[in-house]
């Protein structure tokens, strides 16, 4: 008995099991040395059996099969050749460039390739839950869930119901307060409180993961972000020991879950990262069309003036453009609408001497560092970090109404209504813990802008549903080896 043996997808020499078409019908010729092995040699006669289940067609040789291997002569070595060139034989896989031939002992199996499969699995899943009226969705990374809930609002918007199915936070303490807060969680989500590389290299747990529809990812940007590469001295994000490599798990959990879309949110460097490059191209040789997109908060009303990266993977089938995501006309806010009724006598309000003291400092050295104070009547402010309890010296502070040399930081309510994040996710939490969780999730109109396009291109597709496969992408194939 041979041992199984899969022949490459697709490259570029004459052993490549293409599909292609001849005299107007589907065509899959095979002419490798791997066919005489098996048992299929020049003059064998052998049948062809269509495999509903599998969407596959099995050769086997046959004594009184319909029909013989042929033969070829190369180099002067004479080869086997199978040579199918029939519809009828080949309808599972109308559309597609490539085909997946297993060759065992006098049998031959020419199946789907892996990634069209999952494809058509995951459109089939989305349609079924559309119809039954939830999507599912799983979030990594997930912090308190601000991400997730802007995107079940914004899919709500669209007309579209769904529910979270699993989050995996590596801040058990976060998790918790998502389950008791958060509610796009139920009694059925699975939360994983783990480092997102332990949980993929845990069979027990991968296991018993559902797969979804949804998937959101703020994979962390410490090493990304500017003055994390600063503070560490990065060449690149990647060499961050703690985070730099995060992106291999967070495509692990995409390739178990195989969702319909999935969503990376990051800092706009991020886009420039090789680890940007492998979701682009893992995603897309995995049957997704990839967009990207930079959004500003301000540009959606947030006072918050906070940018980020998003690259969208939508299912090959789904249209989803991202262009025009922003409002045209949006109202001007200003700082003091969301401000709580704070006395000017409160403790609250300090002199920050030592923030003071380190700007002359800094102004001396030349760094650019310095304060960001602002008042009731901006129409914006900086971005509010995860560590923005600790005060430092460019995080935004409020000016004192009356006296110039006092000064405050944001509570957290005021910091989740500058990034319009609904206030009940940060209820019941410290200073610290509400300004982390604030500060490492999103702005949140962005990002429900974001879904409910994502939404309305699903119900578009499940209303126009393609009948025919959609022509693969196989580019990569063909230079992946060689």
């Amino acid at each position: 008995m041979l041992a199984l043996r899969t022949v490459t997808y697709c490259t570029e020499n004459e052993e490549t099991p293409k599909l292609s078409t001849h005299r107007s019908r589907l065509r899959v010729y095979l002419d490798i040395r791997s066919l005489a092995e098996a048992g299929f040699h020049p003059g064998q006669q052998y049948s062809r059996h269509l495999d509903a289940t599998r969407k596959a067609l099995r050769l086997s040789i046959e004594p009184d099969g319909a029909y013989v291997v042929s033969r070829k002569q190369k180099a002067g070595e004479e080869l086997p050749v199978i040579d199918i060139n029939n519809n009828q034989d080949l309808s599972f896989f109308e559309g597609q460039e490539a085909v997946r031939v297993v060759i065992t002992d006098r049998e031959i199996h020419i199946l789907p390739i892996a990634s069209e499969v999952k494809r058509q699995d995951r459109l089939t899943r989305l349609s079924r839950n559309v119809e039954a009226g939830t999507l599912t969705s799983a979030g990594i990374s997930f912090g308190g869930g601000v991400l997730d809930h802007a995107a079940h609002a914004g899919l709500k918007e669209a007309g579209l119901a769904s529910r979270l199915a699993v989050a995996n936070e590596i801040d058990e303490q976060l998790l918790l307060h998502a389950s008791e807060h958060n509610d796009i969680w139920d009694a059925q989500t699975i939360g994983l409180a783990a480092p997102m590389q332990e949980v993929v290299q845990d069979p027990a747990c991968m296991s018993r993961l559902p797969q979804v529809d949804i998937f959101c990812g703020g994979i962390p940007c410490s090493g990304a972000s500017r003055a994390g590469k600063s503070k560490r001295g990065l060449e690149m994000m990647e060499s961050h020991p703690v985070v730099g490599h995060l992106v291999v798990s967070a495509l692990m959990l995409i390739n178990r879950l195989n969702p319909a879309v999935v969503l990376i949110e990051n800092v706009p460097q991020y886009a420039e990262t090789a680890s940007a490059q492998l979701l682009r191209y893992h995603l897309r040789d995995s049957g997704y069309e990839v967009h990207e997109t930079t959004l500003a908060a301000v540009d959606f009303g947030c006072l918050e003036n906070r940018v980020r990266w998003f690259l969208v993977a939508a299912t090959r089938g789904i249209d989803l453009d991202l262009s025009n995501l922003a409002p045209a006309v949006r109202e001007v806010k200003r700082l003091g609408s969301v401000l709580d009724p704070i006395e000017p006598d409160s403790s609250l309000w300090r002199t920050f001497d030592y923030l003071k003291a380190k700007e002359v400092r800094d102004a001396a050295k030349g760094n650019g560092f310095g304060m960001q104070i602002v008042t009731p009547s901006a129409t914006s402010c900086a971005t509010l970090r995860k560590g923005y309890a600790k005060a430092g010296s460019t995080d935004a502070l409020l000016s004192h109404p009356t006296d110039p040399d006092l000064l405050r930081p944001f509570t957290v309510a005021e910091h989740a209504r500058i990034k319009e994040v609904p206030e009940h996710l940060v209820q019941n939490l410290s200073k610290t813990d509400g300004h982390a969780l604030l500060g490492q999730g999103v702005a949140y109109a962005p990002v429900k802008a974001l879904f409910k396009r994502i939404g309305e291109s699903i119900l578009s597709w499940k209303q126009g549903t393609p009948s025919k496969q959609l022509p693969m992408q196989v580019t990569n194939l063909l230079q992946a080896v060689g």
